[in-house]
C-alpha cells in the first residue's frame, strides 16, 4: 500500500514537473522524452552523424579512395599554416539549420546546447592531440554588438572544458570589421581577412597545442588568417575545429 502511494505521489511529481518544464528539444523544438544534453535522439543523430570520410588537412569530404598523404585534391596546393582540420559535419541539412540559428540575437542559449553536444562528440578525436590550449576565432567588436554574443567563443569554451585544457578567449582580436565571406572566391575571402587580426599576449600560445575554434569552415581563409597570427609565438602546432565544413 505503502509502495503504491510512493509511485503514485512520484508519477503526480513527474507529472507536474513536465507541465512546468515540458521536455522539449532545444533544435526541432519538439516534446520528446528522450533527451540527452537538451536535444532529442534524433536530433543528435542527425547533427553528430559524419556521413563521409573527411580530408586530415582542411575536413573536406572526401570519396573513399583518394590518396591523402598530401591532403585532397581542394587543398593540395592550399598554403595552410595550420597542421590538421577537424569538423563535426558537412555544413548541410540539420546542423546548417542549426548553425543558422545560432547567429541570431536569440540564438545564445541554443549555442550553448549545441556547442555542450559538439564538444561531447568531437572529444575523442581531440583528446589524441594532446591540446594545451584553446582559442576561438573572434568576431569584431561592433558584430558582437549587434549580436549580443560570439557562438564560437561558446563552442572554443566548451571543448576547452571537454578536454581539460586552458581557454584563451582574448588571445585574438578581430581588428578589421570585415565584409561576409558567403559570396565571395576563394581569392577575395583570402584578401577579405588579411591582416584583420592581431594576436594578444603572444606568450600564452608559446610551444602551446593549439585548437583554433570557428563555427564553419570553406576555404579554411579565416581560420588560415588567424593562425597565422598565432605562428609568431611559436606553439608547437596548431589544429582547427569547426562544427561544419562546406562549399
Amino acid at each position: 500500500m505503502v509502495d503504491a502511494l510512493v509511485t503514485a505521489i512520484h508519477e503526480l511529481g513527474k507529472g507536474l514537473l513536465h507541465l512546468l518544464y515540458p521536455p522539449v528539444c532545444w533544435v526541432c523544438r519538439q516534446l520528446s522524452d528522450d533527451l540527452n544534453q537538451g536535444v532529442c535522439g534524433a536530433c543528435k543523430k542527425d547533427l553528430t552523424t559524419d556521413p563521409k570520410p573527411t580530408c586530415p588537412r582542411c575536413a573536406s569530404t572526401v570519396g573513399p579512395f583518394v590518396d591523402l598523404s598530401q591532403g585532397c585534391t581542394m587543398c593540395r596546393d592550399a598554403d595552410f599554416v595550420f597542421d590538421r582540420a577537424f569538423r563535426l559535419g558537412p555544413y548541410d541539412g540539420l546542423l546548417r539549420e542549426t548553425i543558422l540559428r545560432l547567429k541570431r540575437p536569440d540564438g545564445a542559449e541554443l549555442a550553448e546546447v549545441v556547442a555542450d553536444l559538439a564538444a561531447a562528440h568531437l572529444r575523442p578525436r581531440l583528446a589524441m592531440e594532446q591540446i594545451s590550449l584553446v582559442v576561438p576565432v573572434p568576431l569584431h567588436w561592433r558584430r558582437r554588438w549587434q549580436r549580443g554574443f560570439n557562438q564560437t567563443e561558446g563552442l572554443a569554451a566548451a571543448l576547452a572544458r571537454a578536454l581539460s585544457c586552458r581557454y584563451a578567449p582574448r588571445l585574438l582580436r578581430r581588428i578589421r570589421d570585415t565584409a561576409q565571406q558567403t559570396r565571395l572566391t576563394p581569392a577575395q575571402r583570402r584578401d577579405n581577412v588579411k591582416g584583420a587580426f592581431c594576436l594578444i599576449e603572444p606568450a600564452e600560445a608559446t610551444g602551446a597545442t593549439v585548437l583554433l575554434v570557428d563555427d564553419v569552415m570553406t576555404t579554411g581563409a579565416t581560420l588560415n588568417e588567424c593562425a597565422r597570427c598565432l605562428r609568431r609565438a611559436k606553439p608547437a602546432r596548431i589544429i582547427v575545429c569547426a562544427l561544419a565544413h562546406g562549399r
